[in-house]
C-alpha cells in the first residue's frame, strides 16, 4: 500500500466525501492481520470506573485498535489508565503490541493530535455533548458514553455536527449488543407478536437521598475547576464528585447539577431497546404525563427517587415508563416479549425458539465496541448513531420535564418542541438542575 492510500488517508477521504468506503482485509495486512501503522488509533477521555473496568479492556481487545492517549482531570485516575492498557497487552488479551500512551489533563490537547482516529468519551454527563462535538469538529470519530446529552438542543447539535463533519458516531451503550434485546427486536420488528399495543420500560429504583454535605479541601490530584466545566460553580465535597482514589459509584450521578439520574441513565438502556424493537428510535411521543418523587428539599443528592410516566405516540401506541426493575415489555395482539440484560421471556413460549424466515428483517449482533470500530473502518452508520442516541435520550428528558412541570404535555416530534408551552420549552436548551419549587 502506498503512502497516499494508507488506512488513515482512506478514512479522511471517506469522511470528506461522506461516502462509505470498504477497506478489504488485504489492505490491512496479510491474512487480515493489522500492522501497527494501519490500526484504528484511540484516545480515552475520562478514566473513571467505566473506562478503567470496561472501555479500556474491551476496546483494546478489539482487533485493530491501538490505544495511544488518555485524558482525565484527576491525576490519580490518569496515572492508573496507562498500566491498565499495558496489562491488557502484556496478558495477551489485547490484540497487538503495547506502545507509548500519552497522558493529558486537557482534552483539547488530546484532540489536537492528528494521529488519533477515534475517541471514547466517558466523563460526567454534563460534559458529554460538548466534548463529543469538539471531537467531531477536530476530525475524530466518537464513541460517547450514555446518556449522551442533557438537553434536547444538545442532541440536535450533535446530530447536525455529525452530519456536517461526516464523522462516525456511536452511543457507547451495550444493551443492544445483548441477546435478549436483539431477540426481542427481531421478533417484534418482524411481526411475531402481532401489532404492538403497549410497551413498558422499567429501571431500577436505586437512587437515594443524602444529608447536606460540608465543603471540603479539593484533593491535590483533582482539577476541580476543570471538572465542573460549564456547570454552576459550587464548593467541593467528595459526594458531589467521585470517591478519592477509588472507583466506586460517584456521587455526581445523583446530582441534578451534572445529570438527570436514572430516568436517563438506565433509561437509555431499556427505553433504547424498546425504541429499537418498536421502530420508534427516530421519532418521539406526542403526549406525555408523569409523576415522580424527589428527595426532601435539604437532601444533597436530588435526582428523582422514583417515577411513573405515560407516553402516547402518534399511531396510538401506549408506553409506560417507571422505576421498578430493569426490563422492557412489548405486548402485541398475538403475544408479548419481555427482555432484560441477560434474560428473556415471551408468550407464547414458542416465540423463544422461533427460527426467523429468510425474508425477515435482520439486525447486527455484535458488541458495541466492535460495531464502532467496524464502522470507523468502513465509514458505515453504527447501530446507535447520533440521531438514534438523541431520540432515545430525549425520551428520558421529556419524561423528566413532564414530571418537573407537574402537568400533561403535548410534544411535536417533527419540530421537537412542546405545543403551546413556553415554560416547558425553556427546558429544551437548559438542563433541570433543581427540584421543582412546589415539589
Amino acid at each position: 500500500m502506498t503512502a497516499a492510500l494508507t488506512r488513515r488517508g482512506l478514512l479522511k477521504t471517506a469522511a470528506a466525501f461522506a461516502a462509505p468506503t470498504f477497506i478489504p482485509a488485504t489492505a490491512l495486512g496479510r491474512d487480515g492481520a493489522t500492522p501497527p501503522s494501519e490500526r484504528v488509533t484511540m484516545g480515552f477521555i475520562g478514566c473513571g470506573r467505566q473506562t478503567y473496568f470496561k472501555n479500556i479492556p474491551l476496546f483494546v481487545r478489539t482487533k485493530g485498535v491501538q490505544a495511544i492517549a488518555v485524558c482525565d482531570v484527576d491525576r490519580w485516575r490518569l496515572a492508573n489508565a496507562v498500566p491498565q492498557i499495558k496489562t491488557q497487552y502484556d496478558s495477551g488479551k489485547a490484540k497487538g503490541t503495547f506502545t507509548r500512551v500519552d497522558q493529558y489533563e486537557d482534552y483539547q490537547d488530546l484532540l489536537a493530535r492528528d494521529d488519533i482516529d477515534a475517541v471514547c468519551i466517558a466523563t460526567p454527563d454534563h460534559w458529554h455533548a460538548e466534548m463529543a462535538i469538539d471531537a467531531m469538529q477536530a476530525g475524530k470519530d466518537v464513541a460517547l458514553e450514555k446518556p449522551i446529552i442533557r438537553t434536547v438542543r444538545q442532541g440536535q447539535d450533535l446530530v447536525r455536527v455529525a452530519e456536517q463533519t461526516g464523522r462516525i458516531f456511536r452511543v457507547d451503550s451495550e444493551f443492544r449488543s445483548g441477546m435478549p434485546a436483539h431477540r426481542a427486536t427481531t421478533l417484534v420488528r418482524n411481526g411475531y407478536v402481532g401489532k404492538v399495543r403497549r410497551v413498558v420500560t422499567s429501571v431500577p429504583e436505586t437512587d437515594i437521598p443524602c444529608p447536606p454535605q460540608p465543603e471540603m479541601p479539593v484533593p491535590k490530584e483533582l482539577d476541580f475547576q476543570r471538572w465542573q466545566g460549564s456547570a454552576p460553580k459550587v464548593p467541593y465535597t467528595t459526594l458531589g464528585v467521585h470517591p478519592q482514589q477509588d472507583y466506586s459509584r460517584p456521587g455526581w450521578m445523583r446530582r441534578l447539577l451534572y445529570c438527570d439520574g436514572m430516568i436517563t441513565n438506565w433509561g437509555t438502556h431499556l427505553c433504547n431497546g424498546a425504541m429499537w424493537a418498536t421502530d420508534t428510535e427516530r421519532t418521539g411521543p406526542v403526549d406525555i404525563k408523569g409523576r415522580g418523587t424527589y428527595p426532601d428539599r435539604e437532601s444533597f443528592w436530588n435526582v428523582l427517587l422514583k417515577f411513573q410516566v405515560d407516553f402516547r405516540f402518534a399511531d396510538g401506541l401506549r408506553w409506560e415508563y417507571r422505576t421498578e426493575s430493569p426490563y422492557l415489555l412489548i405486548e402485541g395482539d398475538e403475544g408479548w416479549v419481555r427482555a432484560g440484560f441477560r434474560d428473556i421471556d415471551a408468550y407464547p413460549k414458542s416465540l423463544l425458539t422461533v427460527e426467523p424466515k429468510p425474508t425477515d428483517q435482520s439486525f447486527r449482533f455484535k458488541s458495541e465496541k466492535q460495531d464502532f470500530i467496524d464502522c470507523v473502518r468502513d465509514r458505515s452508520e453504527t447501530l446507535e448513531p447520533a440521531e438514534v442516541g438523541h431520540r432515545v435520550t430525549s425520551l428520558g428528558l421529556l419524561a423528566h420535564i413532564a414530571i418537573h412541570s407537574g402537568r400533561s404535555l403535548q410534544w411535536d416530534p417533527v419540530n421537537e418542541v412542546f405545543v403551546n408551552d413556553d415554560e416547558a420549552n425553556a427546558y429544551l436548551d437548559q438542563p433541570i438542575m433543581h427540584r421543582p419549587a412546589d415539589g
